[in-house]
């Protein structure tokens, strides 16, 4: 779902209305599911946990993101599935750093599957910060789909 929603954070063109109406289901049920997992997981460590704090603060700022109403509009509701897709992505870092997986950046399956993987780093879809980890050497190769 992180591949997912990263796909849709990358997209320059508005979708239209029912489009985004399924992506708020897809999007909200995840993260619903998401928020869950790493509460239960961050309850089971120290108080004291920087991650685990750190991923609670997410989990805040996803539940207050799943509560938003629709928004007005294409271009407003648009931008609303988009926070939940900036949750997502950063919920799905947080399970990582909490959990310890390792994961294709790219195409968000375990690395450790024994194929070969290569360093990869892109600007996060959540501001400006960029992402560092590994890919899959296919994934690299595969390349983006021309719009």
């Amino acid at each position: 779902m992180r591949a997912a929603a990263a796909w849709f954070l990358d997209q320059s063109r508005l979708p239209d209305h029912e489009m985004l109406k399924l992506w708020s289901v897809d999007l909200g049920d995840f993260l619903e599911h998401l928020v869950s997992a790493l509460a239960q997981f961050a309850a089971n460590l120290p108080p004291g946990d920087v991650p685990a704090r750190v991923a609670m603060v997410g989990v805040g700022e996803a539940r207050r993101r799943l509560n938003e109403p629709d928004a007005a509009g294409l271009r407003g509701e648009a931008e609303r599935v988009r926070r939940l897709a900036r949750s997502v992505v950063a919920l799905c870092d947080h399970h990582d750093a909490l959990t310890g997986a390792r994961m294709c950046l790219a195409c968000d399956m375990p690395l450790e599957d024994g194929r070969p993987t290569i360093l990869y780093e892109q600007v996060s879809p959540s501001g400006d910060a960029k992402v560092s980890g590994r890919i899959h050497t296919a994934c690299g190769n595969a390349g983006r789909p021309r719009r």
